[in-house]
């Protein structure tokens, strides 16, 4: 599939969906929307994914005059899942131009009179990525009987690579010969994936219930599962999407995942994080009354230092965790998955 992916104002940082489908998503991206950076590209901001142009607006991408794009992505996940308005012209012209149009948001935009207009008029489709399927139940407690190994990427925060650490460890499991997936809970690993159950828009009661049927349907097909988490269990926002995860996966195992130097809650500066021990002490302690289950490992997000701060920061983040660790990205993940081993 050709693609294009909206990440206006937002491209890299705050563009998880765009980098996560650049990196490990198999569609052509043949450009990427941002004002802020249009002329660069991709791997001048981002090395070691995919590249493409980035550009202005939907009527500079490659190809789209000539009818060769098939979706526009929007690829920003922003703080509480809002549409903004600065991005209607482009979407407008993808759907007039007959692209499908996939979106993260909560705000959904099948739900949006104008744009469904648009899309009944020109023959595309609004696929919104958040919204869940209508037979959630709540949980049997059964997701630790299935033959595979569960690994759940866990976090001290919000954009701290739970997504990426999951997809480098199936990636490192696939290389030593173990039939490996993830299990996609948000709505960058949906669109990756193609398939998947939002976790965070699901009915709170169901929210177990929702995880545990994927990893159900998956457990006998695959010797290993990595569930991307979500959220954090200290997260004043986001915590009851965290609980339900690790209630419903009933993982063998926990990676923590944390961003070096990070102190505050992300978006929330008014709140400071507490420490590894304790994190590794809370997510324990929560998942052991459904089924004990050990941080076995952490993940360190070292992108904004130099390599040698870098490890250094992981020797100290290993040190505190009393885990191995490693930044997948820039190290490897080898070491995290001896651990899971």
């Amino acid at each position: 599939m050709n693609v294009a992916i909206l990440a206006h104002e937002g491209f890299p940082d705050r563009a998880k969906t765009a980098t996560g489908i650049l990196r490990y998503g198999d569609q052509d991206v043949r450009a990427v929307l941002d004002r802020e950076n249009a002329g660069k590209r991709v791997n001048d901001l981002v090395p070691g994914i995919a590249d493409a142009p980035i550009v202005d607006g939907i009527e500079e991408v490659p190809g789209i005059a000539e009818g060769e794009i098939d979706a526009l992505v929007i690829g920003i996940a922003p703080i509480g899942g809002g549409f903004a308005e600065s991005w209607r012209s482009d979407v407008r012209s993808a759907i007039e131009r007959g692209c499908d149009v996939f979106s993260g948001l909560h705000y959904f935009l099948g739900e949006d009179e104008a744009f469904a207009a648009l899309a009944a008029e020109h023959g595309g489709e609004l696929i919104d990525l958040r919204e869940p399927p209508e037979d959630s139940t709540v949980s049997q407690g059964v997701a630790s009987e299935v033959d595979a190994q569960v690994v759940l990427t866990v976090g001290t925060d919000c954009s701290v690579g739970k997504m990426t650490v999951s997809y480098e460890l199936v990636e490192a499991a696939k290389r030593e010969g173990i039939d490996a997936a993830v299990i996609p809970t948000g709505q960058t690993g949906i669109a990756i994936e193609g398939w998947g159950n939002p976790i965070d828009r699901v009915v709170s009661d169901f929210a177990a219930g929702a995880v545990e049927e994927m990893i159900v349907e998956r457990g006998a097909a695959h010797d290993l599962l990595v569930v991307e988490g979500q959220g954090s269990i200290t997260h004043p926002a986001y915590s009851a999407v965290t609980c339900g995860i690790l209630h419903g996966v009933m993982a063998d195992s926990l990676v923590l995942c944390h961003a070096a130097g990070r102190e505050r809650v992300h978006g929330y500066e008014d709140y400071e994080l507490p420490s590894i021990p304790t994190y590794r002490s809370l997510y324990e302690d929560l998942a052991a009354p459904v089924r004990e289950t050990e941080v076995v490992a952490g993940a360190l997000n070292t992108s904004h230092l130099d390599e040698g701060p870098a490890q250094e920061a992981i020797e100290e983040y290993a040190e505190a965790l009393g885990a191995p660790a490693s930044d997948p990205i820039r190290f490897g993940s080898e070491e995290i998955l001896e651990a899971i081993r």
